[in-house]
């Protein structure tokens, strides 16, 4: 089992490393006394949970005195246990605190005396900590890929693909909706009205001609650009609604084509929310 304790100042992104552990499976916890941590580590190999987080810090103040002994004992259990301590310059973190208005756990009257408190107060947790990291120059971004590079965890995408028609309302819980109404409709051919853009014949009609495919190739840069920047940006899943007028043809071809041309970003499509079930 993985047992990594996270610590540091307030707004150096302790909240944002415990958000990415848990984004990576580890079973995360958040402002835990060290004393309970070799009860959590018991419970999580009873439930044959291997990946486990904790934060300790400020908050937690009254219950520091344990550590040396809670981590002696996780050690004992032949756990991998890290500690990461997290820091930033006092000045970046004022900026931060000011922008979010929260109380400092500490709560002196000023801020500036909190930091410094508080630096004393962690010194023990920073002294034994496997990996420092100064977060003073990090975005979440960073941070999270700082993270992943130091646990050698691969970051995970998932391009969600939903499809949908116009005349039924587009969805709402989604990143980007794509409009499909300008490619040629196979509604108006009857031999392929009672098919779907999961038929090869109505997939050639939908991009039948050279103007067809210029669209779709458009289509296709956009979405790779916008996915590849909302996974850059720290996001693990995108989702994309296609949509055309029934939500049976041309939006159902172009996803089915995207879903092919897009595996390397995770892309598959979710849901043809309005196509039927069968021919009709």
């Amino acid at each position: 089992m993985t047992f990594i304790v996270i610590s540091g100042l307030s707004g150096s992104g302790k909240s944002t490393a415990l958000k990415t552990l848990e984004d990576a499976d580890y079973f995360a916890t958040d402002n835990l006394p060290p004393e309970l941590w070799g009860a959590l580590g018991d419970l999580a190999a009873a439930r044959s949970i291997d990946r486990v987080a904790v934060t300790t810090d400020a908050r937690t103040r009254d219950f520091l005195a344990a550590l040396d002994s809670s981590l002696s004992r996780l050690k004992q259990r032949r756990l991998d246990v890290r500690v990461l301590f997290l820091e930033a310059d006092s000045e970046v973190l004022l900026r931060r605190y000011n922008l979010t208005r929260r109380e400092h756990p500490l709560g002196d009257p000023s801020l500036m005396l909190d930091f410094r408190r508080e630096r004393d107060l962690l010194a023990p947790l920073r002294a034994v900590s496997d990996t420092v990291i100064d977060t003073t120059t990090f975005s979440a971004a960073d941070l999270n890929k700082r993270l992943l590079d130091w646990l050698n965890i691969t970051s995970s995408f998932d391009l969600r693909l939903f499809t949908f028609g116009f005349k039924h309302a587009p969805p709402r819980d989604v990143d980007l909706v794509l409009d499909m109404r300008t490619l040629p409709n196979p509604f108006y051919s009857p031999e392929l009205r009672e098919k779907t853009g999961l038929d090869a014949d109505v997939a050639a009609y939908v991009f039948q001609d050279g103007a067809s495919e210029a669209f779709y190739q458009h289509t296709l840069t956009f979405l790779r650009d916008v996915a590849e920047r909302a996974h850059t940006g720290g996001r693990h899943s995108y989702n994309v609604a296609i949509g055309c007028t029934g939500g049976q043809h041309r939006s159902v071809a172009v996803a089915a084509r995207l879903e092919r041309d897009l595996t390397d970003l995770g892309a598959r499509i979710i849901d043809h929310r309005d196509m039927p079930t069968q021919g009709g």
